[in-house]
């Protein structure tokens, strides 16, 4: 094994716009966008194809249309056939695991230069016929067609929405939006708090886009000369919440309504409520306006060292320092970022005062803000004087901006490192991001 210490950086990058469920991108397949990205990626960093020795790519709803969609994105971006391709899957933190994975490769002597990043269509999630071939309505696709209105009633065969059954943990059976509301009943944070930071978010990400901040590493989908999306998607179509902030009162509670009242919430999932009971006169809190969008979008970024950085005349953004991932009780994926955030930085040699950038995920405005409380009463982290101070997501979030669910890590590492490139004195920042499951991704990078 040919394991050394090396200068590990980031060295260019680029994603797609972001579309919103079933809209501009729906129409795309994720292995496409994942090409968009590497394509745009090798042209904007003028990087020739031969220099790479590898692509790896995260992909939470991986399907058999593109299997290893690491391999076909790079096969078909006209890259070398001897590159090396692997995908991951570790959830929302799946492209933070990429970038870890390259820069692992890398100090394992595999190779010195990755495009790492992810992809996600979430508006192609399947609809799947879950159940054993040994069934006979299931025993060749030839008699599941014949069967097909069947199906249905068979006892040993179920047909499941990928997308809910995706977003549900299956340990503590609890949803996405569900651990959202855990945590805003722990923490105690309302709705009025919730709302006021979505719509900062929302307000962050316009301001972004029209001050040129994302024209810095966003390229459009084009097809057929035509351009199919050129910016980011749900910010634009939502645009209205930021100058009439009282439109965000119209969206119903998802856990506090007549169909599922938050009596029911706590009878189902009280148990992950640590310290509460229900009270009559509580109130749910979580709606689909302060939580992110179901989002379609590709990025990615070329990991190397600095000596292959400057051989190749690539311009080096920023010097990977350390990162973390640390797991936590499913019910409370949510706050996780707040737990690995510490490993990163004490792996980084970086104190969180230090930071002058941080790029957060934003599942749910309940999620971010109990980051705030747990992280500062935890470990002395004070995430709300940073988001006050602009340092936290200065661009907006993925409330606003939405989260194609595996290429999420890779867009923060682009606003990361432009927002510190932006900021004459930037030079330490943080990404950190959730996943279904329970797990924390943390990654600290310094500018050079």
């Amino acid at each position: 094994m040919n394991a050394s210490s090396k200068t590990i950086v980031v060295a260019g990058g680029a994603r797609t716009p972001i579309g919103h469920l079933s809209r501009s991108l729906a129409g795309l397949t994720a292995d496409a966008l994942l090409v968009d990205a590497l394509v745009a990626t090798l042209e904007r960093s003028r990087l020739p194809k031969d220099a790479v020795d590898g692509v790896i790519a995260g992909w939470v709803g991986q399907g058999f249309q593109a299997p290893n969609i690491a391999r076909v994105a790079a096969l078909r971006a006209g890259l070398p056939e001897r590159v090396q391709s692997v995908t991951v899957q570790n959830n929302c933190v799946s492209s933070i695991e990429s970038i870890a994975a390259a820069a692992r490769f890398i100090l394992a002597g595999e190779g010195e230069l990755y495009l790492a990043g992810g992809t996600e269509v979430m508006s192609r999630l399947p609809y799947t016929i879950d159940g054993s071939r040994a069934a006979k309505a299931l025993r060749s696709l030839d008699t599941v067609k014949a069967k097909w209105g069947e199906l249905l009633t068979t006892p040993d065969v179920s047909v499941v929405d990928a997308m809910e059954a995706g977003l549900t943990d299956p340990v503590e059976k609890i949803n996405m939006a569900g651990t959202a509301e855990v945590c805003a009943q722990m923490y105690g944070i309302g709705r009025d708090e919730q709302d006021a930071y979505a719509r900062e978010s929302f307000r962050r990400s316009l301001a972004g886009w029209k001050s040129g901040f994302y024209d810095t590493h966003v390229v459009p989908v084009t097809r057929g000369g035509q351009a199919v999306l050129d910016k980011d998607e749900y910010p634009f179509l939502r645009e209205d919440l930021v100058e009439k902030p009282q439109m965000f009162a119209k969206a119903p509670v998802l856990f506090d309504n007549s169909a599922y009242s938050l009596k029911d919430f706590y009878r189902d999932y009280g148990r992950h409520v640590e310290g509460k009971s229900y009270q009559e006169g509580m109130k749910g809190s979580v709606t689909l306006f302060n939580s992110c969008g179901r989002s379609d979008g590709a990025a990615a970024v070329i990991v190397t060292t600095a000596e292959k950085a400057k051989a190749l005349g690539l311009e080096v953004l920023a010097e990977i320092k350390g990162w973390g991932f640390v797991g936590n009780n499913p019910a409370h994926m949510g706050v996780a970022p707040a737990l690995a955030a510490p490993v990163a930085l004490q792996r980084a040699g970086v104190s969180f005062d230090a930071l002058d950038q941080i790029e957060l995920h934003e599942p749910f405005a309940a999620t971010v803000l109990s980051i705030f409380k747990l992280g500062k009463d935890k470990f002395g982290h004070d995430w709300a004087a940073k988001n006050a101070s602009g340092a936290l997501n200065p661009n907006g979030g993925s409330i606003a901006v939405g989260h194609p669910l595996g290429a999420t890590g890779a867009r923060l590492m682009l606003n990361l490192v432009h927002a510190l490139k932006k900021n004459p004195k930037g030079r330490y920042g943080l990404l950190a991001a959730c996943a279904g499951g329970g797990m924390g991704g943390a990654l600290v990078v310094e500018r050079r």
